[in-house]
């Protein structure tokens, strides 16, 4: 098949199938999408988006991740961490499962798919490469425990306080541990046990989510475990309760204001800078500072009535034959309170949605995702850039991690250009089919692997799998509890948490363990803004190269008793000349060590003043910059004019290129270049003659033999 061909179309490598491959797919497909249905709404979860969403990412961007990537066991769909970065992302700008948060989040997907696009093409696949490891390991586990930790108010019922501060958010919610709500727990308990227990089961090992989902789904549906009303706040007769509730809306109001305030300021501030009008400009940036103090003051605010409204208990009561609501404890004598007890679960235009019960699923839109275009705007593309740009580097981190360790046990060769397009392309079309950012998943695609996997099909397999779900099954998701998919995502991610990576990474190298352990405190405290972690931890990375590379190993070498040169401050009793000093460089030759070098060869020429030639060992240097080659064209001058010849040996090829381009090749002169240490030797005991006789260190150089190159 052509190559030009294969190159647009990758999937055609795949034909022609055996029926032996094609079952094998199918069935792998099966086994997978049975898994991943529960896990994709687990995962919308943490998006902020309704569940829904979740089924939807794991339907188009699988299948186009899957035709136009390179790996051929990969499975594409939502992941833990993406979903977490992407309510990051969109959260300050809108408020979870409105309109406008899901059109910002599409219009995210769209920007993350762009950008992996264009790397792709641009075969940029190796910048992933500035992502260290000991980063990518701060911040897997330090993300890991913001998803368990963002996960409580889902298994314990409690509503969470929402600030740019996410620990803090925590540590409020579990000083309200009173108000924990038993059903919720219980269901929570229920789901901890079957997930864990039927896993151990060998007939339902490998269906063990969807098997404890379905039973947990069985068990609140018979015991009428979801208790849903709408009342208005009108009708609540306690003076202090209506009192609690109208505050709270009136907040939750003032921030959307404020929040929409920020926007439109912001979007003049960018237009007046564009259009370089410098006053205008600095007194819009201190109305929007005014305006981010009011939002956290109102945040706080908002924070401290939803402590009260946690508390706050509501019953039913018959007064006239009118239905009024009383706060717990507060009915008249003369009347009798209807069960359940309700709890204020939102307030919207004096309408509040109640619950008696826990949190279930709802109702699922039957049918296939329509098409939807994102909506575009400059204001909003600016906001959301760098966010897009560290969740495109990190979706493809973890996609090309997984790819490349499956490549190695089927040997597949990986290519991650491919692989970014097929990436990028996913969320691509998975934008205009209500898709959230996708990327290639840990537990989709060991499971794919185990299931015999054997071409790209499988998962084309199992994204329809997916779609018949959303087709014809989704009035069974009605009543599955959200505590249950809480647990899901919290045994998911347990697996990412890797202490003993930690102690490993420092023992092999201190720098490393202080780069991983730096970058998991800052994603941690600055949660939910993950991405400020991964921006502190590459650039603290890049830091720690240019500190090892600003000072690399000088060797000032000696004549070891088996007439090999080896350093003399690690070896004692080496014999050295007196007419020679040898020195080895352990690095390239750049900007950041070029005064290290110079310093080094003019300390080593103090040390040895009677010294008529330095020989330096160039086998370690694999490049030289502009500033390198000054420093040398400006050394060389300086060697010679204190009587001491400069002579080279072992550069490399590119090397040897930039002194030939430069004119440093003639200024140091051909007679002082050679290609090895021995061949070096050789010429500068030939050129002392008669005053190397007695120099202990030249007696062996006569009976070198120089190897041929």
């Amino acid at each position: 098949m052509p190559a030009r061909l294969l190159r647009f179309f990758p999937f055609l490598a795949w034909f022609p199938l055996s029926p032996l491959i094609l079952r094998a797919d199918l069935m792998a497909g099966i086994t997978g999408a049975l898994i991943l249905v529960p896990k994709a709404m687990a995962y919308a979860q943490l998006s902020g988006l309704p569940l829904y969403f979740g089924l939807y990412t794991a339907f188009i961007p699988a299948i186009i991740g899957a035709l136009w990537g390179s790996s051929r066991q990969l499975a594409t769909g939502p992941v833990a961490i993406i979903s977490l970065m992407t309510a990051a992302a969109v959260a300050p700008l809108a408020v979870s499962n409105t309109p406008e948060y899901i059109g910002l989040a599409l219009l995210l997907t769209l920007l993350v798919g762009l950008i992996q696009l264009a790397l792709g093409v641009l075969k940029l696949g190796t910048i992933v490469n500035f992502v260290a490891h000991p980063v990518i390991l701060g911040f897997m586990n330090a993300a890991a425990i913001v998803i368990g930790l963002s996960q409580l108010d889902a298994l314990l019922g409690i509503p969470k306080g929402r600030s740019d501060f996410f620990l803090g958010d925590i540590w409020d919610m579990m000083t309200q541990l009173t108000s924990v709500h038993i059903p919720t727990v219980g269901m929570a308990v229920l789901g901890f046990v079957l997930l864990v227990g039927l896993k151990k089961i060998s007939l339902f090992s490998k269906v063990s989510v969807l098997a404890a989902v379905t039973i947990a789904t069985l068990v609140s549906a018979l015991v009428g475990y979801d208790q849903r009303d709408q009342g208005n706040v009108a009708d609540i007769v306690t003076p202090y309760a209506r009192d609690l509730v109208v505050r709270f809306e009136e907040c939750q109001v003032r921030i959307a204001a404020v929040a929409e305030e920020i926007t439109v300021l912001s979007a003049q501030q960018r237009a007046a800078e564009k259009d370089a009008q410098i006053w205008p400009a600095a007194g819009l940036r201190h109305e929007i500072e005014l305006s981010r103090l009011e939002l956290r003051s109102q945040e706080r605010r908002h924070n401290e009535l939803l402590r009260e409204i946690r508390k706050l208990r509501l019953v039913h009561a018959e007064e006239q034959g009118v239905e009024k609501l009383y706060a717990l404890g507060t009915i008249p004598e003369h009347m009798v309170a209807d069960s359940p007890v309700w709890r204020v679960k939102s307030v919207q235009d004096g309408r509040m949605q109640l619950a008696g019960g826990g949190d279930v699923v709802g109702v699922v839109p039957a049918g296939l995702p329509g098409l939807r275009l994102p909506v575009f705007s400059f204001d909003a593309v600016a906001q959301l850039l760098v966010s897009a740009l560290v969740i495109a580097l990190v979706a493809f981190m973890e996609s090309i991690s997984m790819a490349k360790a499956m490549a190695s046990k089927v040997r597949q060769h990986i290519d991650p250009n491919q692989e970014l397009i097929g990436q990028g392309l996913a969320n691509v079309c998975g934008s205009f089919f209500q898709a959230y950012p996708a990327c290639g998943s840990f537990t989709g695609s060991a499971i794919n692997l185990q299931a015999g996997a054997r071409t790209g099909l499988a998962m084309v397999f199992n994204g329809l799998f997916v779609a018949m779900t959303l087709l014809f099954f989704t009035p069974w998701l009605y009543h599955l509890p959200k505590a249950v998919l809480a647990v899901i995502i919290v045994l998911a991610v347990a697996g990412l948490l890797t202490p003993h990576a930690f102690v490993h990474t420092w023992k092999a190298n201190r720098g490393d363990g202080i780069v991983a352990l730096v970058t998991f405190l800052v994603t941690l405290l600055a949660a939910p803004h993950l991405d400020q972690g991964i921006m502190v931890g590459v650039a603290l990375s890049i830091c720690l190269y240019l500190y090892r590379t600003m000072a690399p190993r000088v060797a000032i070498l000696g004549r070891y008793q088996d007439g090999t040169l080896r350093d003399i401050h690690v070896h004692k009793a080496l014999t050295t000349s007196g007419l020679l000093t040898v020195m080895r460089f352990d690095g390239s030759l750049y900007f950041a060590n070029t005064a290290h070098f110079e310093e080094a060869v003019l300390t080593a020429v103090a040390d040895n003043k009677q010294a008529r030639f330095f020989l330096i060992i160039g086998d370690a240097i694999n490049f030289l910059d502009s500033s390198g080659e000054e420093m040398l064209q400006n050394l060389v001058g300086q060697l010679r004019e204190a009587g001491v010849e400069p002579v080279f040996s072992g550069l490399k090829k590119q090397v040897l290129d930039v002194m030939r381009t430069t004119g440093l090749y003639d200024r140091i002169g051909e007679k002082n270049i050679y290609a090895t240490e021995c061949q070096a030797l050789k010429a500068i005991l030939e050129r002392l003659g008669q005053d190397a006789q007695d120099d202990a260190f030249f007696a062996q150089v006569d009976t070198m033999t120089c190897p041929n190159l």
